[in-house]
């Protein structure tokens, strides 16, 4: 009996739904065996473990959740610690949402101005006025978008906008940057500015005819499939955002899902230099494609194998996170991006052997992403530091140590 031939169409008694249901299910997990077996890492992370949880024993940040990949997928990917420090916190877990601060400059602000460029609707080197019409004064005629997008217009680098009653609708706040005067000369120096990420946004804006952050849903978010990346996060997914700072100097409240950033919060939650909240797989999704030149594989298409799709062309990835040179001083920014930092008191945020290739952002909050094309080499390490005061700055140490043993687990 044992050597009678039965068919899987025969045994499920010629049910053509039942047998495709199955049919379909063991592909799914045939498919994903294979992708676990290629992206599974045979690397020993358990020493970087060591440095988050290190950071979670001495209240450097309560959270965090840790992605290392490369251009062909991850490598490792985990989730440490607590929502906040007590017993009763829900776990971190990969689909923890973290508020990502100046992250947003580059996943949602810079890419915005990259769209847009690879369309032909924007022009680097045309003055701000050109967009914004209501910024054509105080000697702020020569400012272009690309001052803004390499932080040396001369603007100002923040203003506590929310300490001014007077300051009591967005409107208000929009026309206090159109109208600021210039702190220093255009193109002189480096002063990385909110002021800057904020005016891109509205440029964005009033060429795309959209919000920001429709127009990032559309044309970033929904490609990239990073379905938990908003900038006004639903209120059923409160459960899975890791709360900020307890803010007891404005809006005395734990902020859970109410943006951060003063700035972008008095601008109802959606600005070009804050406000974006994402989970660090969808942070990857974005980074993986920027790691391939604007390349991406559309997964929820059903085809015999992976459609490729382009987001930006390779040309304008390369431009945008190049370090920009010949600007007559010294300068680590590229387009939007950042590029690796010259060390201060503190090492760069992606450590010392991160090569000269590389680009990146940090965000106020805690959180990161660097890309290293030198090394094929991509790192989202996203916490909750601010919570439950901003004056903890230990991260800045364990940020770049923990960028450092990544390199070293590589062979790098």
């Amino acid at each position: 009996m044992f050597n009678k031939k039965i068919s899987l169409y025969s045994f499920f008694n010629g049910d053509i739904l039942t047998f495709t249901y199955i049919f379909c299910v063991f592909f799914v997990l045939f498919y994903n065996k294979i992708t676990i077996a290629y992206t599974g890492s045979s690397y020993d992370f358990s020493k970087a473990e060591t440095i988050i949880e290190d950071g979670i024993k001495n209240q450097s940040f309560p959270s965090a959740v840790l992605i290392v990949g490369n251009s062909k997928g991850i490598l490792y990917q985990n989730a440490f610690g607590r929502l906040t420090y007590g017993d009763d916190s829900k776990p971190a877990s990969l689909r923890t949402i973290y508020d990502l601060a100046s992250v947003t400059k580059v996943i949602a602000t810079t890419a915005a101005i990259m769209i847009l460029y690879d369309e032909g609707k924007i022009d680097l080197q045309a003055p701000v006025y050109q967009y914004i019409p209501e910024f054509r004064n105080n000697g702020k005629e020569n400012i272009t978008v690309f001052n803004l997008l390499v932080h040396n217009s001369g603007l100002t680098a923040w203003t506590p906008f929310y300490q001014d009653p007077n300051m009591d609708s967005p409107q208000k706040v929009k026309d206090a940057v159109y109208s600021c005067i210039k702190e220093y000369e255009t193109g002189t120096r480096t002063l990385y500015s909110d002021y800057n990420a904020f005016l891109l946004g509205e440029i964005a804006e009033r060429i795309s005819g959209k919000r920001l952050d429709s127009f990032c849903k559309e044309k970033i978010f929904n490609p990239l499939n990073m379905s938990d990346s908003y900038f006004l996060v639903p209120l059923s997914e409160d459960y899975r955002i890791a709360p900020t700072e307890n803010d007891t100097y404005w809006r005395n409240q734990l902020l859970v899902g109410y943006v951060h950033d003063e700035f972008a919060a008095m601008l109802e939650g959606v600005s070009g230099n804050a406000g974006l909240f994402s989970t660090a797989p969808d942070l990857f999704r974005f980074m993986q494609m920027m790691l391939n030149y604007g390349r991406y594989t559309d997964e929820r298409r059903m085809s015999p194998a992976p459609l490729q799709d382009t987001l930006f062309k390779p040309a304008t990835v390369e431009m945008f996170t190049a370090r920009v040179t010949g600007i007559g001083y010294s300068n680590t920014r590229a387009l939007g991006w950042e590029t690796k930092p010259e060390p201060t008191k503190y090492p760069p945020a992606c450590g010392n052997k991160f090569s000269a290739d590389c680009f990146g952002h940090t965000g106020y909050t805690g959180t990161s992403v660097w890309c290293d094309r030198e090394k094929d080499l991509i790192v989202i390490f996203l916490t909750n530091r601010v919570y439950p005061t901003r004056s903890n700055d230990g991260i800045r140490n364990i940020r770049p140590e923990l960028h450092d043993e990544i390199c070293r687990v590589l062979g790098y």
